[in-house]
């Protein structure tokens, strides 16, 4: 089958590889019909982890089951599925908790599984035209027939439930005003997720026009960073006071305000400024323990310079962690199939699948629009 395969920093290129199989009672081999570019995978793209040449990217993926094994009981062939980018076994302490993003099974050594993702475990990717999906009564979710919101649905793989996790980890209440730092897809998603959650203002922080237009669209107030203090521009709208969360959907390759370099912790710093007394944070932006590229040796390290007196003196809380997308996928699809959420306003191209390494390269350099990129592997 066609597949992107990472080659390494900067390049993917389209390849053959061995077909998915059957391998375990309770999997599903998938016909993908759509997969979406992470901005996760660019950080793996540009050689800011340990990735080695050969992984087949591909976490957000959506098609119809092509074989199900003996064992699964739930699905049956030309059933159109979505899987979450967690790989999880359903039954360990982590998954029937509820915190499938860290199952204790799938990938041994280690709190979590995921497709196409470095140190995630052996699941190859779905930016492909098959995909095996293992545990999989568990891992996929039932869509409705056809073809009908495909773009909304394959958000329900990563973007939208990490979107309205970060709220979740910020508690994001009914009235409650939000400063979402970070206007790419998972941003736009927070802040579409808080207004879904009745918040009363919703601000969202970046420097890129386009993302800060689109923000505007949807009913949030763009700030533009590079006009100030993001923090003192959120207060002078706050009555001085601050927002009542705050949610960092950038993570580690942030920008420094004002100057073309990355500075890891500005973001979470910023946040820390930005929000009330007793308020608090959710950061489902993702931070590595490893980053090869960091600016300095700490960095390199995962270890950042945070405020953290600031922090504890405000008597701020702070919710981490990948999403846990099990546990947001099933409702956030039926705000979809019934008109109350449309959250593929955030998909700027659809794509055939040997478009991919020129979508890799524009969506990299946030060109011509690129801001969420679904690939077709079968158009």
């Amino acid at each position: 089958m066609r597949a992107v395969v990472y080659k390494g920093p900067f390049e993917v290129a389209i390849e053959q590889v061995e077909d998915p199989r059957i391998q375990h009672p309770n999997d599903v081999i998938v016909r993908v019909t759509s997969t979406a570019i992470c901005g996760s995978d660019l950080h793996m793209y540009e050689g800011r982890t340990a990735a080695e040449p050969g992984i087949v990217f591909g976490h957000e993926n959506l098609g119809v089951v092509e074989e199900a094994a003996e064992g699964v009981t739930s699905l049956s062939r030309g059933d159109r599925v979505v899987m979450p980018f967690n790989v999880a076994c359903g039954f360990c302490k982590n998954c029937t908790a509820g915190f499938t993003g860290f199952c204790l099974t799938v990938n041994p050594g280690f709190a979590g599984g995921a497709y196409g993702y470095v140190a995630m475990g052996p699941y190859v990717g779905g930016q492909a035209e098959y995909v095996r999906v293992p545990y999989a009564d568990f891992n996929c979710l039932k869509l409705p027939e056809g073809t009908e919101k495909e773009t909304d649905f394959v958000l329900l793989a990563d973007i939208f439930p990490t979107g309205y996790h970060g709220n979740e980890l910020a508690d994001v209440r009914p009235g409650d005003s939000v400063a979402v730092y970070g206007g790419g897809p998972v941003g736009l998603m927070a802040a579409y997720s808080a207004m879904l959650r009745g918040a009363s203002k919703v601000f969202v922080v970046d420097r890129v026009a386009e993302r800060l237009e689109k923000a505007r669209e949807i009913g949030a107030v763009p700030v533009d960073f590079t006009q100030g203090s993001p923090a003192e521009q959120i207060k002078e709208q706050t009555d001085g006071q601050g927002t009542d969360k705050g949610i960092d959907a950038v993570g580690y390759q942030a920008q420094a305000q004002g100057e073309d370099r990355e500075e890891p912790a500005t973001v979470l710093n910023a946040l820390v400024e930005t929000v009330r007394p007793t308020g608090a944070l959710g950061v489902p932006g993702l931070y590595v323990p490893r980053d090869p590229g960091g600016p300095d040796e700490q960095a390199k390290h995962g270890m950042l310079m945070v405020s953290v007196g600031r922090l504890f003196e405000k008597g701020l809380r702070v919710g981490t962690g990948q999403c846990n997308v099990k546990r947001y996928n099933r409702h956030l699809r039926d705000l979809i199939i019934e008109d109350r959420a449309k959250p593929s306003f955030v998909v700027s191209h659809e794509l055939p699948l040997d478009q991919a390494p020129t979508a890799y390269e524009k969506f990299d350099k946030r060109v011509e629009g690129y801001t969420k990129v679904v690939l077709h592997p079968h158009a």
